[in-house]
């Protein structure tokens, strides 16, 4: 169960996208119309935020699968010190516990996104400050302009004369200071956090990891898909080769497995309903129960004692079930498993020494016997040819990998990677459409009124028009956000990124690119126009005039994004903190699916997570908003410093004690570094956006009044791309670089490390139920579990093993079945073991009344992630 924040965020950001077009047409007629729905909008989220908080003080104590589930659950090592249950009590212990908790329980990730927003808060308190001090007394103060509301604090309400528009000096000023600011704020995160990336990389635990020494190579032409062949090419980094595993199509094994586990989760799911019915059949008086004697002889016919043939579980073959021959499931299932465990078995054998079958594909995972052979390897060119084995990533894991994408030619790769950055800049350009049709939607009655040939819309019931015009709309640009988001999800698979994070990395560039261009760009520009519409066509006649209008409107649009600032920081921390879906949805499966022990088990064990790439490129959204208006409404400083700090309190806590990430999906923190990029972009607009005004603005009888001013904007864009340079060159290649200088002496003559589990290491690989075929890898497969279990009978990891799929290696998981007094279970158990299938009692059972109890710290066949 894992509940995203970030889409939470998205359909905020559709809202808040929804409300912008509406007060955008209204205030084209009521100049202060914003201002009103700001201040209502701040009225009603204090007021949710109020309730959900206190809902949550509430509720937190009763609920700790919920709200504190990492105190207890998980792995022991990864577990955080229980608060205490008292309403309040719990506080000072929180506001004690320091951030650098995220990085040992949480990884580097989840560390870097709490230090985002710390920086955030480090930037916009000062510059809070600063400006509400000097820059709104600028704007506001006696101005020639008259503008009402939030629209007084902003540049557009400078005035036209002589004397106010040498009021832009000061702005100037400002612009100087806060972006010199900002750039020291920059640097001092970037060099925290290549620190704290060296020392998470270099610690003990990481370093003895596996997949700290392995890398992912793909593009391997034909002629080096050979284990031998690779080892000798990387044998001259040090300590050389441990182990070479070859990327291998396995044909119709991944299928077959499936086929297996499917047939096993119906098994235990028969074998449960079987008992339910039973349980259910007593209750009602239909049956009399006969309470086991253990001591006495298994009595294999129970299941006649208390179901019918007809009351038997049965399931169609057909697809989805549907149709097709009806067979009864336990007897089919005690059929299916073993034919299929001997089928696999047989292939498993044939893929040992048959390389034309089970052919190599493209890739190849290498691992080291030293972390800086590792690091050294993928810095080297592999191959003499253009885009032979050119991609190596490094920190491979196997639940990481997208095994269909390894065995793409790297052509393929390039064609549609360029294919899937042409659509997405297709829709970043063109969503304005998707909005200005949901913008029609919303004011029909509006349009219809205008349009002739739309009259008949005002035939429509007016309470259907409401809904039309209040409802519909905000669920169309919801849903449209969210498959946009699963679409550039889906951009990054296609283009052949080979692993989860790649994929996630991809989707934060491209929904950083679409909130730049079209939630902040493009919607200040249509908000600021349509803000002054009407002056707009009357000066049309006399153009000349037409820059300065948009000079005095552009910067008025900032009152639409208050709203969002005000959602994002007030509601969405409100509801971070409370989880009421989360809470729900825990509540109805639990009532609804929890049908066998396993499943009981991960309802009452998974821990939720995020999306790295929604949540990053949401919050960074927010950070875009306050920067690119930091200079031209600064009472939008004090909003987004509240919004920082609120949201920050919220996601240390709940990557403290609530999110479990899958050390699967570490990057290490690789998505700072981008957010920072972005925040730059964000700067950019902000200067450039500012320089435009500046060349724009003019006095009252005509002429540019701050053609100087606008020269020296320009001369800071350039200082500042000088400085971002600068980062990008000093920086740059330490965000993935391992230092030599760092590197323990002793590591250089490691000949033969192995892993260990060790107490605070997010990234263990997984080991298997028996020793696999080393040296395969599905091209096909891809097999990762989900949740904080996988598919694995134990926790030690097995270097050996490490990248040979799932399977290859995996013995057929045990059915999980739950003792009860009835002795059904000890009797289908006895069946299963008959039939040659794997099967235990072990840690469940069910009480007199049927319910399913479970106690063991991991289901069988399965290791906590």
């Amino acid at each position: 169960m894992a509940v995203k924040m970030s889409n939470k965020a998205f359909l905020a950001s559709a809202m808040v996208a929804f409300t912008m077009v509406n007060q955008a047409k209204a205030q084209s007629s009521s100049t202060n119309s914003s201002t009103s729905t700001v201040i209502s909008s701040l009225v009603l989220n204090l007021v949710i935020f109020t309730v959900e908080m206190t809902a949550f003080f509430i509720l937190r104590p009763k609920f700790p699968k919920i709200y504190r589930p990492k105190s207890y659950l998980g792995l022991e090592s990864e577990r955080v010190a229980p608060t205490s249950d008292s309403l309040f009590g719990w506080i000072p212990e929180f506001l004690r516990t320091p951030t650098s908790v995220i990085l040992y329980k949480n990884g580097l990730d989840a560390y870097q996104f709490v230090a985002f927003c710390e920086m955030m808060i480090w930037f916009f308190v000062p510059v809070w400050l600063f400006t509400w001090i000097f820059l709104m007394p600028l704007y506001a103060a006696n101005s020639s302009i008259g503008a009402q509301g939030f629209n007084m604090f902003t540049y557009g309400n400078v005035g036209k004369s002589r004397s106010q528009q040498l009021r832009l000096i000061g702005v100037l000023f400002a612009n100087w200071i806060i972006i010199l600011y900002w750039i020291w704020v920059m640097r001092r995160f970037i060099a925290s956090f290549i620190k704290n990336r060296q020392e998470f990389l270099l610690s003990p635990e990481h370093r003895a990891s596996a997949q700290a020494r392995t890398i992912l190579i793909t593009g391997i032409p034909n002629d080096f898909l050979s284990e031998r062949k690779l080892s000798n090419m990387y044998s001259h980094f040090p300590g050389g080769v441990a182990k070479v595993w070859l990327n291998r199509d396995l044909q119709d094994m991944p299928d077959l497995f499936d086929q297996r586990m499917k047939a096993c989760n119906k098994l235990e799911g028969a074998i449960a309903s079987v008992q339910k019915i039973a349980f259910k059949k007593i209750k009602k008086g239909k049956v009399t129960a006969s309470t086991e004697n253990k001591d006495a002889e298994l009595d294999l016919g129970v299941i006649e004692k208390y179901l019918t043939k007809k009351e038997r579980p049965t399931h169609k073959l057909g697809a989805m079930g549907c149709y097709g021959e009806k067979v009864d499931t336990l007897d089919w299932c005690r059929e299916e498993i073993p034919r299929l465990t001997k089928e696999l078995d047989e292939r498993r054998r044939a893929a040992e020494t048959d390389y034309e079958t089970y052919r190599p594909a493209s890739a190849a995972f290498i691992m080291f016997n030293t972390q800086i052979a590792a690091h050294m390897a993928v810095k080297t060119h592999a191959h003499h040819q253009p885009y032979r084995m050119a991609n190596h990533y490094l920190e491979a894991h196997p639940l990481d990998v997208i095994w269909e994408n390894l065995g793409m030619n790297p052509y393929a790769v390039k064609i549609r990677t360029a294919i899937g950055w042409a659509i997405t800049i297709g829709l970043v350009l063109f969503w304005t459409l998707v909005t200005l049709v949901v913008g029609f939607i919303s004011n029909v009655t509006g349009t219809a009124e205008k349009i002739s040939w739309l009259h008949w819309l005002l035939t429509i019931p007016s309470v259907v028009r409401g809904i039309i015009q209040g409802i519909l709309p905000v669920v169309l640009l919801a849903v449209a956000n969210i498959l946009l988001v699963m679409f550039l999800r889906f951009l990054g698979r296609f283009s052949g990124i080979p692993t989860r994070s790649g994929v996630e990395l991809s989707l934060f560039d491209r929904m950083a690119i679409f909130n730049i261009i079209q939630n902040f760009l493009i919607l200040t520009i249509i908000s600021g126009v349509s803000n002054g519409i009407n002056q707009i066509v009357g000066v049309l006649s006399k153009p000349a005039g037409l820059p300065g209008l948009l000079a005095q409107k552009v910067p008025n649009a900032s009152t639409f994004f208050l709203s969002f600032v005000l959602l994002q920081g007030l509601t969405g921390c409100a509801s971070g903190f409370l989880q009421i879906a989360p809470l729900i949805i825990y509540y109805i499966k639990k009532f609804l699916l929890a049908s066998t022990p396993r499943k009981l088990w991960h309802i009452e064990n998974d821990m939720p997570s995020v999306a790295w790439g929604t949540l990053f490129a949401s919050t960074t959204l927010l950070s875009v908003i306050g920067i690119g208006y930091t200079i031209m409404a600064p009472i939008m400083n004090g909003f987004a410093m509240a919004a920082f700090m609120l949201l920050f309190v919220m996601y240390k806590y709940n990557f403290t004690y609530v999110y479990n990430m899958s050390g699967a999906t570490e990057t290490a923190g690789l998505f700072f570094p981008k957010a920072i990029n972005f925040c730059f972009a964000a700067m950019y607009l902000q200067m450039l956006i500012q320089a435009v005004l500046f060349f724009i603005s003019q006095y009252a009888y005509g002429g540019q009044s701050a053609i100087p001013e606008g020269v020296f904007m320009v001369i800071l864009i350039v200082i500042t791309i000088g400085f971002h340079y600068f980062f990008i060159d000093s920086y740059g290649s330490l965000y993935t670089a391992l230092p030599l200088s760092l590197v323990q002496p002793e590591e250089g003559n490691v000949t033969g490390a192995t892993s260990s589990n060790t107490p605070n290491e997010k990234k263990g690989l997984l080991s298997d139920t028996q020793k696999g075929n080393a040296g395969i890898v599905d091209a096909n497969s891809n097999r990762a579990a989900s949740g904080t279990a996988a598919e694995h009978e134990n926790g030690h990891e097995d270097p050996e093993d490490a990248f040979t799929p799932i399977p290859l290696k995996e013995n057929q998981r045990a059915i999980w079945i739950a003792d009860d007094v009835l002795g059904l279970g000890r009797a289908e158990n006895e069946r299963n073991r008959s039939a040659g299938i794997s099967t235990t009692m072990r840690g469940a059972t069910r009480d007199d009344k049927g319910k399913i109890e479970t106690d063991l710290h991991c289901p069988p066949g399965e290791i906590l992630l």
